[in-house]
């Protein structure tokens, strides 16, 4: 299976070098996990997919989308690719919505710019989203603001955005991190499924490796702005080969790890 992202020896300089010579590869139906703790650079590596990188970030190596070379490219040409063939789940709900504009408003404005749809087309695409992540009463959803609803709820409608134009792509960054962990594991599962029944692509950014357990195919472990470790999951679980991801792994609760003292 070919991949449908590629990030091939990443670099992202900001006034230092944060993110030292990065490789993945995204595939159709597979969560990829990127994990590792704050400022190991996991957050700049998605970000720099989407060129939503610092102003003074000086970058280099290679971001394939397919056989397009999208890393260096023009501001233009990248907001054909933003929320059309890639899309991005953000950390807070909350920053990412617009306090102002009705959830309708949000979710219909760019499938109206990138696919073309009429007016009441967008609405009745927006409507069929908001049911698929699970937004109760998503018809009434439409007209109502942000605040209205949930944090969960809120994170569901920006899954629901990030999905309406059918990217390839989808890059979360720390999506489950402001919820409780009951509201996590729906979202969490939202995510699996989604993977699956629309062989979508999906980079899931955390610190977390229990949200990597739940969810993730594969996992790469980052430190210092290097993959140390990358491995399917039940390897990665299993038998870790790396000291870091040993060590991380014993700091999750109830590791065996942990309650082996290694």
């Amino acid at each position: 299976m070919s991949a449908i992202l590629t990030i091939d020896d990443l670099t992202v300089d900001i006034g230092r070098p944060l993110v030292k010579g990065v490789s993945l590869e995204l595939q159709p139906g597979r969560i990829q996990g990127l994990a590792g703790e704050s400022g190991s650079g996991k957050t700049l590596t998605s970000l720099a997919v989407l060129g939503l990188l610092p102003r003074q970030a000086r970058t280099g190596g290679s971001i394939r989308l397919g056989d397009t070379q999208i890393l260096g490219m023009k501001r233009r040409e990248l907001n054909r690719i933003r929320g059309h063939r890639v899309a991005m789940v953000f950390q807070d709900p909350s920053s990412a919505l617009h306090p102002q504009l009705t959830v309708g408003h949000q979710l219909t404005d760019h499938m109206r710019t990138h696919l073309g749809l009429s007016r009441s087309a967008a609405r009745d695409r927006a409507a069929e989203m908001l049911e698929r992540v699970k937004v109760p009463a998503a018809a009434e959803a439409l007209g109502r603001y942000p605040h209205q609803f949930s944090g969960g709820q809120r994170q569901r409608i920006c899954i629901a955005i990030a999905l309406a134009c059918d990217p390839d792509v989808l890059l979360a960054d720390e999506p489950t991190t402001a919820l409780d962990v009951t509201v996590q594991a729906g979202i969490l599962q939202l995510l699996r499924d989604l993977a699956t029944e629309r062989e979508l692509a999906v980079l899931l950014v955390t610190h977390d490796l229990g949200v990597m357990s739940a969810v993730a195919d594969d996992v790469a472990v980052m430190r210092d702005g290097r993959i140390v470790e990358a491995t399917d999951r039940a390897s990665l679980f299993s038998a870790p080969q790396h000291e870091y991801t040993r060590s991380l792994l014993a700091a999750l609760p109830g590791s065996r790890l942990e309650e082996d003292g290694s």
